[in-house]
């Protein structure tokens, strides 16, 4: 049997306590020497965005935050961002915060220089190859979550704000050339954040590990990943200043991004659309979802969580993986449905064709349908 494949692995990544210290020696590094520092509202005025900021100071860096950011960033949040960009003459992004800041800060970081419309690089198409790439100004990325992991992706989620349509916008060039993962930058999360941020790395590496592409790196770095938020995800729970906890969760995090060049699959594909039309959090939907989509997919991946689940030490093969995903929801207080969510259900018909037509239904292992995709989805309320 003849096997191809294309593998590629991230990029600088500077992991410990402390290593925010770091940010302007980062910048001079690339060359930056006026950055715009990306975040979300919530985090503009916090102390560890003032850390951040007072080290860019203490390097010498003139620099500006842009915090118009929301929880899922869109078009309008991408303008405006442009804008500030432009207006301050800056030449460089410190994307800081979690998914949604980074995720903005990278799309600036690619829109700036460009004359086509931001849909036109979506992920699927390779429409990336119009980009001009000599215009796509260097990246830093900083995560003050352990989730998407974004901070080492080469894409980022836009929101349609008028076809409610979450897309995936790429180019190679969209992976930071540094990575600080500073523990000491996520211990202020609320528990419903660490516990929803955690929930995103373990649905990247489990659906990683389910998908049939053939990718047996991703394969390995995506098992380990859920062993690590299977240890680490309670400890960070219960006590958010364990900073051995708080660094393993953000290495989980790293992983499930570089797990998931293997493939997605339902679990993403619906809490795309979810998100996109009513504005949930990306990572307490996936694991709203996740038994639900671990039972449709039972036939095609049985014989694979018992051997997961022999590896993450849970006794009773796919149906004792089941029930420990189960408990380990109840525990960190995950709604257990759709309802719970906030999710009306009279639009279910509709967020199973958004689904079917998201990127991520390709990765699945089993074909995702209009009929079995309203029949999953309707069993998640």
């Amino acid at each position: 049997m003849k096997i191809t494949a294309n593998w590629n692995y991230p990029t600088d990544i500077r992991v410990g306590r402390g290593r925010v210290e770091e940010l302007a020696e980062a910048c001079n590094a690339l060359g930056i020497t006026n950055p715009l520092l990306v975040t979300d509202r919530g985090l503009a005025t916090m102390a560890i965005t003032r850390a951040a900021r007072e080290a860019l100071r203490d390097g010498g860096l003139q620099h500006a935050l842009f915090a118009e950011v929301d929880p899922n960033p869109n078009e309008v949040n991408l303008d405006a961002g442009i804008k500030a960009f432009r207006d301050g003459n800056h030449d460089g992004i410190v994307a800081f915060g979690g998914g949604s800041g980074i995720d903005l800060g990278k799309c600036i970081a690619l829109m700036v220089g460009q004359t086509r419309p931001v849909w036109d690089f979506v992920e699927e198409g390779g429409g990336w190859k119009q980009a001009d790439a000599d215009a796509i100004v260097p990246i830093i990325s900083v995560p003050t979550t352990a989730g998407t992991g974004a901070e080492v992706g080469r894409s980022c989620m836009i929101t349609n704000t008028v076809s409610h349509v979450k897309s995936a916008i790429f180019h190679p060039k969209l992976m930071p050339s540094v990575v600080i993962c500073d523990p000491e930058l996520t211990v202020g999360m609320p528990k419903f954040v660490t516990a929803g941020t955690g929930m995103v790395a373990f649905a990247h590496c489990l659906e990683a590990y389910c998908s049939p592409v053939y990718h047996p790196l991703g394969q390995g770095i995506a098992i380990e990943g859920m062993r690590l938020v299977k240890e680490f995800l309670p400890r960070a729970y219960r006590d958010p200043v364990d900073l051995e906890a708080r660094l393993n969760m953000m290495s989980a995090a790293v992983m499930g991004a570089i797990a998931i060049q293997k493939g997605m699959g339902a679990i993403h594909a619906l809490s795309q659309p979810i998100g996109a039309m009513y504005n949930t959090h990306h990572g307490t939907t996936n694991a709203v979802l996740m038994p639900m989509v671990l039972r449709f997919n039972q036939k095609a991946i049985g014989r694979k969580i018992d051997k997961l689940a022999g590896y993450l030490e849970i006794q009773g093969g796919f149906e004792g993986f089941y029930d420990f995903i189960l408990k380990f929801r109840a525990d960190l207080a995950i709604p257990q449905n759709l309802s719970e969510l906030g999710v009306p259900s009279e639009h279910v018909a509709d967020i199973a064709a958004k689904a079917i037509a998201d990127s991520s239904a390709a990765g699945n292992p089993v074909k995702l349908t209009l009929e079995n995709t309203v029949e999953l989805l309707s069993g998640c309320f």
